[in-house]
């Protein structure tokens, strides 16, 4: 029974988005009760899975009872219920910041917002290569409605941009699916991870192809350079929760980078292994420091927080080229730069909304109301984002620098680029805080929001504060709760550097 578990974070979501669609008719307050409902509701199968697995026991769940590689099985081990858990809750916040009024701006938001929410998990838990296309597919067909919902010329612009890249690598992924299974017969994960050291000579190099498509199909996920150019202009372009929300949408590339480098071209892969080795360090720090200097240029709040999620990319994949250590570096560091990309998003829509005449660009405007409030919270932003201490950040960014302690110059570059964020965030800080020339006369409530398309008896300044305040109280329980969080990230990084366990489990089950 405890394997049903592993469906319990995809189906919730599922369900949900079939009830949002049949109930289409029903007020939008309804929609967003049974939205928040379904994500309350996933964080508790979340929190279920993580504990389930926190011990070292890998669930797998076979779908029709057909066994591995020739049935479809969705596995959960420390890594997936990691992801899961760190997507629910970051939804939540963006839900709530939804309902400040974006999701009245056009049909089916909430269906949407479940159905990217069933992708994501369903990319996480899935231990077929071709089911993570599937996967892949059903959160990006939602991230396109996403990320156009509310119209307009600039989303338009941006959005079909990102729309038409996705649908090249989702093109290349068929070809890279297509090339490792003529190299292997299969595309069970585990079962290709069992193959990899006993693959015939003649097809080993289908193989190298085809790992290294799904590599450049992943980097274009994660946004990795030179794959990056339609993430900030998309991320600043659509709305404040869907661009938290799309904060995670990378890490869902690097997941898989990360899978499919410890998984099929591990150390035990034969003539396949550490084939993502000569790449992953150089593009990470080309990423780190290009990112660096996208903020740096940033003339926008929403532009600024999209080079941001560049930065950290790039960070979280020069910790996975470090082994063991570096991986769980990176596995703590990855929620924390996840809130982070986030709360700097809701902060970016909420102080522009406030700025009568410049919105979020980084030019002078009138005082806003409450200025030293809103400033305090983008100061506690700015601190978690460069990884200034005390928050996760800097012990992120620390147990990273000790993985790479023996390479200087990644050093060089990761604390050049976090002086270079520092100094971007300084300089919008001091514009949009310092440069203020008069009081204005806006009230601070959000302008051009109606009081009745909030979700739940709040007033629209708590429902405000509640999210950002969410992401807020998350960073902070990474930074208090550093010591279980960094023993379960080294497990977790010590279970994938031991692909065997995973194999076991998976095709125990097979005649």
């Amino acid at each position: 029974m405890m394997a049903h578990l592993v469906l319990a974070p995809m189906l919730l979501p599922f369900i949900a988005g079939l009830l949002l669609l049949a109930l289409g008719q029903f007020s939008l307050s309804v929609q967003r009760w049974l939205a928040v409902l379904s994500v309350l509701a996933q964080i508790g199968a979340a929190i279920a899975l993580l504990d389930a697995v926190s011990g070292g026991d890998i669930l797998v769940y076979h779908l029709g009872d057909w066994p591995a590689p020739w049935g479809i099985v969705m596995v959960a081990d420390r890594l997936s219920a990691w992801m899961v858990m760190i997507t629910a809750l970051l939804a939540l916040c963006a839900l709530i910041y939804a309902g400040l009024g974006v999701d009245a701006k056009g049909r089916h938001f909430h269906v949407l917002f479940q159905m990217q929410l069933f992708g994501l998990a369903g990319a996480f838990l899935t231990g077929d290569l071709f089911n993570l296309f599937v996967f892949f597919e059903v959160l990006l067909i939602a991230s396109y409605g996403l990320a156009l919902h509310g119209g307009g010329p600039e989303r338009t612009r941006a959005g079909l941009h990102y729309v038409v890249m996705n649908l090249a690598g989702s093109a290349v992924f068929l070809f890279a699916a297509g090339l490792i299974y003529a190299a292997f017969g299969s595309l069970n994960l585990a079962d290709l991870a069992a193959k990899a050291s006993q693959l015939d000579p003649d097809n080993l190099g289908l193989a190298r192809a085809g790992g290294l498509l799904l590599l450049v199909v992943f980097g274009l996920k994660a946004a990795l350079l030179p794959l990056h150019l339609w993430l900030p202009r998309a991320y600043a372009a659509t709305s404040a929760p869907v661009a938290a929300l799309f904060a995670i949408m990378t890490k869902v590339g690097l997941y898989a980078i990360l899978r499919t480098h410890t998984l099929l071209f591990g150390d035990g892969a034969g003539e396949l292994a550490h084939l993502f080795d000569p790449w992953l360090l150089p593009v990470a720090l080309i990423t780190l420091a290009v990112g660096s200097l996208g903020v740096l240029a940033a003339d926008q709040l929403g532009r600024l927080a999209g080079y941001l999620v560049l930065v950290s990319v790039g960070t979280l994949l020069v910790a996975m080229a470090f082994g063991i250590d570096g991986i769980a570096a990176g596995l703590y560091y990855m929620p924390h730069s996840t809130f982070t990309a986030a709360l700097l998003f809701l902060l970016a829509d909420a102080i522009s909304r406030r700025r009568p005449l410049s919105g979020g660009r980084l030019t002078s405007d009138a005082l806003m109301p409450q200025h030293a409030l809103w400033g305090g919270l983008f100061f506690v932003a700015a601190v978690a984002a460069v990884g200034l201490p005390p928050l996760s950040g800097f012990l992120g960014k620390f147990l990273i620098l000790r993985a790479a302690i023996a390479h200087p110059w990644v050093w060089v570059v990761i604390l050049l680029a976090a002086l270079l964020v520092m100094m971007a965030l300084a300089r919008a800080g001091s514009l949009v805080f310092f440069g203020a020339t008069s009081k204005s006369t806006l009230p601070d409530a959000n302008p051009g929001v109606p009081a009745s398309a909030s979700p739940m008896a709040l007033p629209l300044l708590s429902r405000e504060f509640l999210a950002i305040g969410g992401l807020l109280a998350l960073i902070l329980a990474l930074t208090v709760f550093a010591g279980p969080a960094f023993d379960f990230a080294l497990a977790t990084a010590q279970q994938l550097a031991n692909p065997a366990l995973y194999t076991a489990a998976v095709l125990s089950g097979r005649p």
